[in-house]
């Protein structure tokens, strides 16, 4: 029997699972019948079409209920439910990461990319592998980042810098100095690049994701940046001090479920708290700290201003100044998504804090 890549699961981690927890599945599979197979926690290993895979996930994503609007915690309950069902659809892998179906596409350097060499045969979640594929695009094509004049080519399971409000946030505010900044928590590496392209002589940005290290490396190189960014590996601050330490956490307090969730969901609020906390010590006297945050959180009713502004002061900070953005994602012009009010709501704002 082919082994199963576990969905979210490290890609070298493969189990043969009972006869009982898998079946074979083709084209003439209709999706209610689909539906009723995952909802009693059995996977589908497909062998028909390629295509009528896509459209089966498709037509069983359709038919699972949408969480009524405005009702964050059934949302993330539903978002759960829906990924853990549409993860039991799997599509066999041959040595090579080919697909041993009829009209399939060629995903080898995709899945090579994230999954390393395959020299037996796999299956692996149609849903996870067309965030394969769709990251692999995301890579090729870049993002485009107005503020920088350039793309930022994010990598498999690190934040695409697909919302420009904080990008702009931080490639407009006054700089407290060009000497050095700290970039806590860079991602792709976009704002290490941004302050490098306003002239900051040196930053040091962290991470603690080897996979963001690597797109950050690559980012940065390619934009011509490598010379005056060092990205390193470090549970937030780097040694010493700088000027100017930025930092753009998860705006959502909250348990992450998948790779991407940790850029969107901060347990505890621990990244944001941690940045406020240890930031005084990482100041030159004169330095600014950053912080660039999304109220959402407020407008969902997880977090309260009045205890943000509880964490600065308790910090040892002040607020010297704030910028604001609105929300300009898609999401947010769009009624039909269940968190509409929240999001349509929502203002990006650049606390700028001293000691």
């Amino acid at each position: 029997m082919a082994h199963l890549v576990l969905p979210g699961e490290p890609p070298r981690r493969l189990f043969s699972p009972p006869t009982r927890h898998a079946v074979a599945a083709t084209d003439g599979l209709s999706a209610d019948a689909a539906l009723r197979t995952m909802q009693d926690g059995v996977a589908l290993l497909w062998h028909g079409d390629y295509p009528a895979a896509r459209r089966l996930l498709a037509a069983v994503s359709r038919r699972i209920p949408q969480p009524p609007p405005d009702d964050y915690r059934r949302y993330r309950a539903d978002r759960a439910h829906r990924a853990r069902l549409l993860s039991l659809l799997y599509v066999p892998l041959d040595p090579g990461h080919v697909i041993p179906l009829r009209r399939a596409p060629d995903v080898a350097a995709a899945c090579l990319a994230v999954y390393g060499p395959l020299d037996f045969a796999a299956a692996v979640p149609l849903r996870e592998l067309l965030g394969v594929i769709g990251a692999a695009e995301w890579r090729r094509r870049g993002v485009a980042v107005p503020a920088l004049g350039a793309r930022i080519h994010p990598h498999y399971g690190v934040f695409a810098p697909v919302r420009q409000e904080y990008v702009d946030l931080v490639a407009e505010a006054p700089l407290p100095s060009t000497d050095l900044a700290f970039d806590i928590g860079t991602g792709t590496g976009v704002l290490a690049a941004v302050l490098a392209h306003r002239g900051v002589q040196r930053v040091v940005a962290t991470d603690t994701s080897q996979r963001a290290i690597a797109c950050a490396v690559s980012n940065l190189a390619r934009l011509g940046f490598a010379d005056r960014v060092q990205v390193v590996e470090a549970d937030l601050f780097p040694r010493g001090r700088a000027p100017l330490v930025v930092a753009n956490p998860p705006w959502l307090p909250g348990r992450p479920r998948g790779p991407l969730d940790h850029a969107v969901y901060d347990p505890g609020s621990r990244m944001l708290r941690g940045f406020l906390d240890r930031a005084r010590r990482h100041l030159t006297p004169d330095g600014e700290a950053w912080l660039v945050l999304s109220d959402l959180a407020e407008h969902l009713g997880l977090r309260r201003r009045e205890e943000l502004l509880g964490w600065i002061a308790t910090a040892g900070l002040r607020v010297v100044d704030r910028t604001e953005a609105a929300a300009r994602h898609p999401r947010a012009l769009d009624p039909s998504d269940p968190l509409h009010r929240a999001r349509a709501a929502e203002v990006t704002s650049l606390w700028r804090l001293r000691p």
